[in-house]
């Protein structure tokens, strides 16, 4: 039974993925002709890069999350609900209902809010935004569907619908679509996402629902679209950097813990909602009103060519990305890990290049000199023969692209100095 479960899952979301950057496409072209910036390479990459970690990381927990739910309805399942119409829209409804708790608590909760943080931090807002995941959330967000297993609900129906969930918040992340009339009363709408993406203080932890709009309206956290919001977070990243992403506020928790004198406030810490503080460090802080004449977004210069070539390299690592996703069936532990670890040090490097941290060269200097490695372990001499000599000549002319689009940048970052 479980083999049989396992074999017929489908990951619609890996599926997905050319559609996505279709549709990133369409949008960045619609903004190119109405000359409006929508994106910005910085951020996108960064958006981006988190969704390949997320997804390469995933690949080590998807089939044990799965097994979590699978395991208490084969065992635990108060009812057998067989598949029909009103099944699967009792189940739509469900996966939504326990989608805005899930969500709505990760906005209320510290410990929750440090893992889905990384969702909120760009400061621009256009379907890239959409990809941005925090690389640990889906360790914990299982866990709030699991009524649903103990009704009875099929693995498979919930997998799903699940999945579609997901992907239908995918087209809200967009400043193109103006508010859609009576739709906005029942659906989640590009509208009421922009607000849920806003820093401002009206704007904080408002629309938590995933396809539909009802539990906000139900339960208090309903608020329109008055103005156009300012994206992000109250205390801005200000980094590039994916891993810096995930962990910047697990280490604010952390410090605040071990500098907090009492032990129950010490839990508190974690258990608060985002702003709480002890009384040693002053008491909960209240989000202050965006001063329109001093906000500015974070936004290092970098030259032209080293976008370019942080461009061509990450389309590289978006294929090899989608490669790996597809193929994780047919390749080993060690190929999966070496991989991803790779991928994740090619993502970390281009984030320290946009910011021009030195420790972004030798980064993807190194990135580039373990191909040949990587090549060994991953291809089948002689027979793909033709792939290892491929790779070796793209590591090889990547170098020495690198190298001059870097003369070039230190260049134009001294001239913009002077």
């Amino acid at each position: 039974m479980v083999y049989l479960y396992v074999s017929m899952k489908v990951d619609y979301i890996t599926l997905s993925i050319p559609i996505f950057f279709i549709l990133i496409g369409i949008e960045l072209l619609y903004s190119l002709k109405k000359k409006v910036q929508l994106y910005r390479v910085n951020d996108s990459v960064t958006n981006i890069s988190l969704g390949i970690g997320q997804q390469v990381t995933g690949v080590f927990m998807k089939t044990a999350l799965f097994y979590g739910y699978l395991y208490l309805y084969e065992n635990v399942r108060f009812y057998n609900i067989e598949q029909s119409l009103w099944s699967w829209i009792i189940l739509f409804l469900g996966v939504d209902f326990f989608y805005y708790w899930f969500h709505r608590l990760s906005h209320e909760v510290n410990v929750l809010w440090a893992a889905h943080i990384v969702h909120h931090q760009s400061e621009d807002y256009n379907l890239s935004v959409a990809l941005r995941q925090s690389w640990f959330q889906n360790a914990f967000s299982w866990v709030f569907y699991l009524p649903l297993a103990l009704i009875g609900f099929d693995p498979i129906m919930f997998l799903t619908l699940s999945s579609f969930n997901t992907l239908y918040q995918f087209w809200i992340h967009t400043r193109t679509i103006n508010k859609m009339g009576p739709l906005e009363w029942i659906f989640n709408t590009p509208s009421h996402h922009r607000v849920h993406h806003g820093s401002d203080p009206k704007y904080l932890d408002k629309y938590h629902g995933g396809t539909l709009i009802i539990w906000d309206r139900l339960f208090g956290t309903f608020q329109e679209e008055l103005e156009e919001p300012h994206y992000g977070i109250t205390k801005p990243l200000k980094s590039w950097n994916p891993l810096w992403a995930n962990f910047h506020y697990w280490k604010d928790l952390f410090k605040m813990a071990d500098a907090t004198p009492k032990l129950s406030e010490k839990i508190q810490v974690f258990l608060r909602p985002p702003g709480w503080m002890p009384a040693v460090f002053g008491g909960p802080e209240i989000p202050a009103e965006i001063d329109e004449k001093t906000y500015s977004k974070f936004n290092p210069k970098t030259s032209m060519l080293l976008n370019c070539y942080i461009l061509i390299q990450f389309a590289i690592i978006i294929g090899i990305t989608s490669l790996i996703l597809f193929k994780t069936s047919e390749l080993s532990l060690l190929q999966l890990a070496i991989g991803v670890v790779w991928i994740l040090t090619a993502i970390s490097g281009f984030g320290a290049l946009l910011e021009n941290k030195r420790w972004g060269v030798g980064t993807e200097n190194f990135r580039l000199m373990v191909i040949p490695l990587i090549l060994f372990l991953f291809t089948d001499l002689p027979s793909n023969l033709l792939i290892f000599v491929s790779g070796m000549a793209y590591a090889t002319i990547s170098i020495f692209v690198f190298r001059y689009a870097q003369q070039r940048h230190y260049r134009f970052i001294n001239s913009e100095k002077t």
